[in-house]
């Protein structure tokens, strides 16, 4: 891959990255509630969707996605149905539960009032909840279909190519999410009540929500 080939891609991974989507909320939500530092797990689950997803479309079986009216719809319905299930579970998730003896109480727990404690997924979780939100997304698919076969050169190692543009892909959306949940996480200052957490999970429920029900709008492209 030629240097100015990979650069220009790297302005695109930018532009893409920055474009505010279901991975961006997720990462503000989990910030808002959890902190950066544990919302790391997030953004590495969204970097694992990620990369499956360019590699789908790398080697091509994104095509068939865009191609196949069946697979496509089958895609959406059910990136559609899982966004909208998280911003359910978003929107009725508990602000708080009984507190348990600790040594020392992590910052969010002192902002919360006494004999409460946050809420906060699992490693796990929190790291297939990321995964499959990038997953289950068929514009990310689709968009990847459109933009990869351009900076793949035929006459060289696909391998090495997809492995280059993964790479750099991972690098520059796990900075800009680390930076959605920077940024989300300062506010942290402000959820010092239960009600104020509560009117955080409906914000950004709702707008998981908003969001899986918009690719219910999203149309296969016909050539």
């Amino acid at each position: 891959m030629d240097f100015h080939v990979w650069l220009t891609y790297f302005v695109a991974a930018w532009v893409i990255a920055l474009s505010p989507g279901s991975g961006a909320v997720l990462c503000m939500s989990h910030g808002l509630a959890y902190g950066v530092k544990k919302t790391s797990a997030t953004v590495l689950g969204l970097q694992i969707g990620l990369s499956i997803v360019l590699l789908i479309a790398g080697v091509g079986v994104g095509a068939i996605l865009v191609a196949s009216a069946t697979a496509f719809l089958v895609i959406k319905i059910v990136g559609a149905a899982y966004l909208i299930y998280l911003g359910i579970k978003q929107w009725r998730a508990p602000t708080a539960e009984p507190a348990v003896d600790v040594p020392e109480p992590s910052a969010l727990q002192q902002r919360l009032p006494q004999g409460l404690t946050p809420f906060v997924p699992d490693t796990k979780r929190r790291i297939l909840t990321g995964m499959l939100t990038n997953l289950s997304n068929p514009k990310g698919i689709v968009f990847m279909v459109a933009v990869l076969p351009q900076f793949i050169d035929p006459n060289r190692s696909l391998a090495l190519q997809l492995l280059i543009l993964c790479l750099t892909m991972n690098v520059v959306d796990s900075v800009v999410m680390h930076g959605y949940a920077y940024l989300a996480s300062q506010l942290q200052h402000l959820l010092r009540t239960v009600k104020a957490r509560v009117l955080q999970n409906r914000v950004f429920g709702g707008v998981l929500i908003f969001m899986g029900g918009s690719l219910f709008f999203v149309r296969r492209a016909v050539t």
